[in-house]
């Protein structure tokens, strides 16, 4: 696969499931609440396993990879059955929903040092666990609220019924890719605000560099990195991993390499955050496996 295709492979993957569907699952979760609508996750994550046999592939090329063994149809199953958990705990964490929830917080103090300093901070995360689950604690701080740089068009009928559900979430969403996109950046920044971008998923022409992960090299964006040289402003990793049941570990992590006096030395420094993030990306990857959640062809393999 040429590297523009796989620019487009994730936005392109078609969203699974109709909007009616979504709506009813939404409607039981709210009705009944989580431990009474966990039943549903079985047969979604066995409708993936049959009618989605690209994300099955992939699924299983990483889990080859992340498990260090062939991974069988138990693995990739175990994979889907993740997602469709964390699908139905976005329901939970868009509303403020949390008391069904266990959510620790790994690091909290790194991270409450940078904000103390009276500039916000980009927040690195990745399709490794929940975005959403890092989101839901932000919306509880008035002093530091968390922006999510995202773009919304690969899923939907999700995020429509999220907006509905949670539409004062909507106002916190920068779209990437337009004019205005790293003035609202800035803005937040310079309000001591928080900025959330995942950094494992190329967008439109943005350039990026191939990095080792798990063993192939793999195309990442410079996205974050060059806009934290340009602002001036600390990076701070996040992975908000599902271990089970009702658990969610968030484990933050404050990103070293700054970038550095002049152009050589900015591009040195980008290079280098890349790579770190990348090796701590590649840590939790192998240490929570059955997190990942890019369901396309990650090494451009061309797998049919």
């Amino acid at each position: 696969m040429n590297e523009p295709a796989l620019r487009a492979a994730w936005a392109q993957a078609p969203e699974r499931g109709s909007r009616t569907l979504f709506r009813l699952m939404a409607w039981l979760a709210l009705r009944l609440g989580r431990s009474m609508t966990r039943w549903m996750l079985y047969p979604a994550a066995c409708y993936f396993l049959v009618f989605a046999p690209r994300a099955r592939r992939a699924s299983r090329a990483f889990l080859d990879r992340a498990l260090g063994r062939p991974a069988g149809t138990r693995d990739v199953l175990r994979n889907f059955h993740a997602y469709a958990t964390s699908l139905h705990d976005r329901i939970y964490l868009a509303i403020g929903h949390l008391d069904s929830l266990q959510i620790s917080i790994d690091g909290a103090a790194a991270l409450e040092s940078i904000l103390a300093k009276g500039r916000g901070c980009i927040l690195l995360g990745s399709h490794l666990g929940s975005f959403d689950a890092l989101r839901a604690l932000g919306r509880e701080s008035t002093h530091h609220p968390i922006n999510i740089v995202m773009y919304a068009g690969a899923t939907p009928h999700v995020q429509g019924i999220l907006d509905a559900l949670a539409p004062e979430l909507k106002a916190r969403v920068i779209v990437p890719g337009r004019p205005e996109t790293m003035l609202r950046i800035k803005e937040c920044l310079e309000r001591g605000e928080m900025v959330g971008i995942l950094g494992d998923r190329l967008f439109g022409s943005e350039k990026s560099s191939l990095c080792p992960f798990l063993g192939q090299p793999a195309l990442f964006p410079h996205g974050a990195f060059r806009l934290a040289s340009l602002l001036d402003t600390p990076i701070v990793l996040f992975f908000a991993l599902y271990e089970g049941a009702d658990r969610y570990r968030i484990v933050i992590e404050s990103l070293d390499a700054g970038p550095g006096d002049g152009n050589e030395a900015r591009a040195q420094g980008v290079g280098r955050r890349l790579e770190a993030y990348v090796r701590r990306l590649e840590h939790y990857a192998r240490a929570a496996p059955y997190n990942w959640f890019n369901f396309y062809d990650f090494w451009h393999e061309g797998l049919r």
